[in-house]
């Protein structure tokens, strides 16, 4: 059964024939792929094999299959555990907006991304997968394409989702975990208000509130009443996560001892 498709990929629900556990394969077109979208996809699984925790999806297996005989192009497979809650961005949309306490555990969970040594670069909803329809709060992240590990403390790629990225990011500075602490940050933010502190439709516009890290807690798109009635400390804990100096932006041991989480 086919779940999903893209440019260079097919994914699809398998049986582990021993186990008779369900999975999901990634089917991979290597042919079709650039020397760095490979090298990408390598460093995706190196740090999928590093990273083994319950909230980060489970790596069941990776290879590739070199062989071009009768007309068949190499492919690699990814095989990974099976989640059948879909995304958190599709969630909510559903819902609108979770509340303080829902939002706090959702929160608690991505906290050990900041812990690895790796940086995710992207962040946001889409890439957190839900365990089951039944579950609003227990998730896993997916998808470290734009990962990387860090060695040095800082990185230079320019990479992520506009609406995500940290503005070290976008001025093309070197940068380290502190990115996807802000990416936390503007995620809570989504969490609580049900939309995200920087839009525009004008990219260029965009990505100069994200640079000057210009948001309000009581735009037009949300009633000021609602966040009115959002705690404090909440707040305190976004603005904390969503400061334009990176230096300055709470860490993944001092989000924990936030007195918000």
């Amino acid at each position: 059964e086919m779940l999903g498709s893209g440019a260079y990929s097919t994914v699809y629900r398998c049986v582990d024939k021993d186990s008779q556990e369900e999975c999901a394969a990634k089917v991979i077109k290597l042919r079709e792929m650039a020397a760095d979208e490979v090298e990408a996809l390598h460093i995706e699984v190196g740090i999928l094999e590093r990273i083994r925790h319950p909230n980060v999806l489970n790596l069941r297996n990776f290879y590739e299959d070199p062989r071009t005989s009768n007309n068949q192009a190499p492919k690699a497979y990814i095989v990974t555990e099976i989640l059948n809650g879909g995304e958190l961005f599709d969630r909510i949309v559903q819902r609108t907006y979770y509340s303080e306490h829902e939002a706090r555990k959702v929160i608690q969970i991505l906290y050990y991304i900041g812990w690895a040594s790796s940086v995710h670069r992207d962040l946001k909803p889409e890439n957190l997968l839900l365990k089951s329809t039944k579950d609003d709060h227990e998730l896993k992240v997916a998808d470290f394409g734009f990962a990387a590990i860090v060695t040095d403390g800082c990185l230079s790629t320019q990479c992520g989702t506009p609406n995500y990225v940290a503005p070290e990011i976008l001025e093309n500075k070197q940068y380290g975990c502190a990115v996807d602490m802000w990416s936390l940050g503007v995620l809570t933010f989504v969490l609580l208000g049900g939309y995200p502190p920087f839009h525009d439709d004008n990219q260029a516009e965009l990505f100069r509130r994200i640079k000057e890290a210009s948001y309000k807690f009581d735009p037009q798109l949300r009633p000021a009443l609602y966040w009115d009635v959002v705690s404090s400390d909440a707040k305190d804990f976004i603005r904390k996560l969503l400061n334009r100096d990176s230096d300055q932006r709470l860490t993944a041991q001092q989000a924990m001892l936030h007195p918000w989480l």
